[in-house]
């Protein structure tokens, strides 16, 4: 198993590498803690011209400054106010594209995956959706702007491949608020497996 490359990172079509981190592995090591997820839902973000990024526009602020960071950056954003929602920033320094990390299927550390989200068994909830998949791996907004090609945060391929057939395309989700990009094609999914977002998922 290896770890992502930075060259993987600073590609400049983020829909393309929202779709390659599906089947990668995301890994983290806490306090000699380590848990790990297969990636099996993402959704991409083309920071100036999507309307549904937090940097749209080129805004910038202090909740997104991470997203103008250099690729291979962690960008983690609280949602509804207690949601802490993964991202990793792509492209090139001040160009704020970044992948959502929907859902992982979990792979190693489940037990401490479970004390983390005070889950009594290990269900398909554990890591469905980015707020329980970021908790159950321990990442919060203490680590946005962490490097992912460090020891803490990072993502790796192990070789294994999902057949192009079985990743699913849709719109994005929960972001109706956000007129015609409500509508593009950037979040990619494995169909059918049980961690995915309800919607859609065949």
């Amino acid at each position: 198993m290896k770890k992502l490359p930075i060259q993987f990172y600073e590609g400049n079509d983020v829909v393309l590498i929202a779709k390659q981190l599906i089947g990668k592995i995301i890994v983290t090591k806490f306090d000699g803690l380590v848990t790990s997820g297969r990636i099996v839902e993402t959704e991409a973000y083309i920071g100036l011209t999507d309307r549904a990024s937090h940097s749209f526009g080129g805004k910038r602020t202090a909740r997104n400054e991470h997203m103008y960071a250099q690729a291979g950056t962690a960008y983690v954003y609280i949602c509804y106010g207690m949601h802490h929602l993964f991202n990793v920033v792509c492209n090139k320094k001040d160009v704020p594209d970044a992948v959502l990390i929907r859902a992982a299927e979990p792979l190693a550390g489940i037990d401490i995956m479970l004390t983390r989200t005070g889950k009594q068994k290990p269900d398909n909830t554990l890591t469905k959706g980015p707020g329980n998949a970021a908790k159950a791996l321990g990442i919060s907004k203490l680590h946005s702007g962490r490097n992912l090609l460090k020891d803490e945060i990072y993502i790796a391929d192990d070789g294994f491949k999902i057949p192009e057939t079985s990743i699913g395309i849709s719109r994005r989700i929960g972001i109706e608020g956000s007129g015609d990009a409500a509508l593009l094609p950037y979040r990619f999914y494995v169909k059918g497996n049980p961690f995915v977002s309800s919607y859609p998922n065949k």
